[in-house]
């Protein structure tokens, strides 16, 4: 295979997967949202019931935050490996072109700690929603 073509697949690959999952997360979150918005507390009698529909989709927010770190380590370990890769296959040491790989690769991580740094900011936000939820519930 080719290895500018690999260095497209890993690269941009990498980068669709972060950015898919950063939307998925503002996607979820804004869902949460709305349904805590719109919840009538006096629908439920049991309190499991309630977890259950207030905890729903928020696993997907906790994983997003949690594995959008390592997709973008992930995308910088496979960007470092091509680079070195092409070293050896052309020979050349050519400082400019090193550091310029080096960089292109180091943005994959820097974009999987934009996705994660948010996602857990949500996180956090929907589990505190969801234990001022249950308080009121419980209160009732």
């Amino acid at each position: 295979m080719n290895i500018e073509l690999m260095k497209l697949v890993v690269d941009y690959g990498i980068l669709v997967v972060l950015l898919l999952m950063g939307f998925a997360a503002i996607f979820f979150y804004i869902e949460r949202l709305l349904f805590y918005k719109n919840l009538d507390l006096s629908m439920y009698e049991k309190k499991e019931l309630l977890e259950i529909d207030l905890t729903t989709n928020t696993s997907i927010v906790a994983s997003i935050a949690s594995n959008s770190v390592y997709i973008g380590l992930l995308g910088t370990v496979l960007g470092i490996l091509i680079t070195f890769y092409a070293m050896g296959e052309t020979g050349q040491i050519d400082v400019k072109i090193i550091m310029t790989s080096l960089a292109f690769a180091l943005k994959a991580t820097a974009l999987g700690l934009v996705v994660a740094i948010p996602s857990m900011i949500f996180y956090n936000h929907l589990a505190r929603i969801i234990e001022v939820k249950i308080s009121l519930f419980e209160a009732k």
